[in-house]
């Protein structure tokens, strides 16, 4: 019509020009309001860990918030956690968005080369201990990970910073801080010899909520029975309500009073801590960890996110914070059983005839390489397994003069296995993989790629093991046996032979099952898409280069074994990514077994679904 115009008198033109802006205006104001441009705006993040969470487990019965955020907002169904799947591993992970091989965090338990005091000497330390990664820092540039974590980009920004919950990962959110003063840290260890201390401001704002300075314990919660006497009936149900209050009557308050962005980690030990240790199946595979008191766990952590999804929405933060729930690694039901153990033939106090002993891997080895074993967390006392000694740790070899030639970190459903610097380590190295292949609880070996491949194994660099890590590389990684217990969902009822104190029964993780890599993960709001299924492979290592992203934040890296931004998961990303499925095999040894390697890439990441021998390992 506008083509017209010329020829009209020109008092009519204005006349109608006017008319038309008119109803230009009420249409624009009739139409649906859209989203607000938000490209420059900085959301809130809250970092929501469910320690050793399942996905399979997850639903509108026991954890009804949980399936909501996913229903509602980014349900990742393909996700994974790093191996070996321990938590400190994967909380360094989550903490700085490198692998293993940067980070130097191998698993919960490690070999940093030197006796740590607080650990009673010992050179293989526990690492859920605030004083041991403090000393493990002051050994190693102050920074045992040697990568920047979310939580310290994100304070040296000038956001406001904290990190409750589970002691251990929650310090390593971000390690290098010695006081609360810049980032609130609040964990199990809050109100003891060795907390991180809290500021003055902080204390006053819990007295004035009343809450104690101190944390409370796990109380029943944190007792695992014996052989004969079940484990722990009850949730970790008094801590955990003390974190969640800290968080949603303390920092979200404290956080909104500073009007800027922040970033807050919580790290609930539920259902971790239970599963570990639940009494529902004293020395028998079933019902495993799928019992009453591992459901009530999980139930317990879906009450407390539930709280502090309603601080975020009575403070009036819910529309501007990003909640991003992970858990760091799946679960399985803890077996002790084999047929070939040398260890497994011999009688130990509190230990079922026939059953694997804590060490077994420590002790079939002295016995296969005919060397003395003896224990680090001991001081060094000689082990001598044919009159009923083991020991969890091991070290071959050593003697007063001479160091150990073999020290073995047991962890539960994979364990390392350092070889000291010596002259013939490459030839070491064989010798061990040879006599590993023919034990009926191995499933899976990898080696350090400066040790050659032996037949049988597959490199540390295949699964990111080897980078730049600070603390000493293992030199083989030993994963255990894994299988399906009968449930019909193999990840949601696996087993796994497991090198632990605990009860065949009890619970554990840290294999190359897929039972262990599969973790639940899901995110919510503003940036994330609505009612979205992400297909493609994501991980553990991609949760803080993500969020640092949303947060216009830059992460300064050393090594170079990084996740991804998960880009289609964020408004306005793409649909979806390219991925592809990949199997690795290794030259089969002696008795014809391959170690197997199943992962997904995206690009340059690289996801690992499931390894080992086959026929032994859930997945393959």
């Amino acid at each position: 019509m506008l083509h017209y115009l010329p020829r009209l008198p020109r008092a009519f033109r204005t006349i109608l020009l006017s008319t038309l802006a008119t109803l230009l205006v009420v249409v624009a104001c009739q139409q649906p309001p859209q989203p607000p441009q938000q490209a420059n705006q900085v959301h809130n993040v809250v970092v929501f860990v469910t320690d050793g969470l399942r996905p399979t487990a997850v639903n509108a019965t026991d954890t009804p918030t949980l399936e909501a955020i996913r229903e509602q907002g980014v349900n990742f169904v393909n996700s994974h956690s790093l191996f070996p799947t321990f938590t400190t591993a994967n909380a360094s992970a989550i903490a700085t968005g490198h692998y293993l091989g940067d980070t130097g965090d191998f698993s919960n338990t490690i070999n940093v080369g030197f006796p740590v005091q607080s650990a009673n000497s010992s050179p293989v330390p526990f690492l859920e201990n605030n004083a041991v990664i403090r000393q493990i820092n002051a050994r190693f540039g102050q920074n045992f990970l040697n990568e920047q974590s979310l939580l310290a980009a994100a304070r040296d920004a000038g956001l406001s910073t904290a990190a409750v919950g589970k002691v251990g990962p929650t310090l390593i959110q971000d390690v290098t801080q010695q006081t609360g003063n810049a980032t609130l840290i609040v964990d199990d260890a809050t109100g003891s010899e060795t907390e991180i201390p809290l500021s003055a401001e902080f204390k006053t704002l819990l007295q004035q909520n009343n809450l104690p300075l101190s944390a409370p314990s796990r109380g029943d919660n944190g007792k695992p029975g014996n052989s004969t006497s079940p484990g722990a009936k009850v949730p970790n149900t008094e801590q955990q309500q003390y974190f969640a209050d800290v968080i949603t009557k303390v920092i979200l308050p404290l956080f909104k009073q500073r009007q800027k962005p922040f970033v807050l980690v919580c790290w609930s030990r539920d259902p971790d801590g239970t599963q570990h240790n639940q009494g529902d199946s004293l020395n028998s595979l079933t019902p495993g960890i799928d019992g009453p008191t591992a459901k009530a766990a999980r139930q317990n952590m879906d009450k407390n996110l539930t709280q502090i999804r309603t601080a975020l929405k009575d403070l009036g933060l819910e529309a501007t914070t990003n909640l991003f729930v992970t858990a760091d690694h799946g679960f399985s039901t803890i077996s002790k059983q084999s047929q070939q153990s040398y260890a497994a033939s011999l009688s130990y106090p509190d230990v079922p005839s026939g059953f694997l002993p804590p060490g077994f891997l420590a002790i079939d080895l002295a016995q296969g390489l005919k060397q003395p074993l003896t224990d680090p967390d001991k001081q060094n006392a000689a082990v001598d397994p044919k009159r009923g000694k083991f020991t969890k740790n091991g070290l071959l070899g050593q003697t007063k003069t001479k160091p150990p030639t073999v020290v073995v970190a047991a962890n539960g459903g994979s364990d390392l296995i350092y070889l000291p610097e010596s002259s013939n380590r490459k030839a070491l190295a064989a010798k061990i993989v040879a006599f590993l292949v023919q034990q009926d609880y191995v499933s899976g070996l990898f080696v350090n790629d400066a040790l050659g491949q032996p037949p049988g194994s597959l490199p540390f660099s295949a699964i990111n093991l080897r980078g730049a890590a600070r603390t000493p590389t293992p030199a083989i990684v030993v994963n255990f046996k894994s299988f399906d217990t009968g449930c019909g969902t193999p990840t949601a009822c696996g087993a796994v032979v497991s090198d632990t104190p605990l009860q065949q029964g009890q619970g554990m993780h840290g294999s190359f099952s897929r039972a262990d890599t599969f973790n639940l993960m899901t995110a919510i709001r503003p940036d994330f898409k609505q009612g979205f299924v992400d297909q493609a492979p994501v991980g553990n290592a991609d949760v803080p280069l993500t969020l640092a992203n949303l947060l216009h934040l830059k992460l300064a890296t050393k090594g170079k074994l990084v996740g991804r931004v998960l880009s289609e998961a964020l408004v306005n990303g793409p649909a979806t990514v390219a991925a592809k499925a990949e199997i690795w095999e290794s030259k089969p040894a002696a008795n014809g077994l391959q170690t197997l390697l199943k992962y997904q890439t995206v690009g340059r990441t690289r996801y690992f679904d499931v390894a080992g021998f086959k026929g032994r390992t859930i997945g393959l």
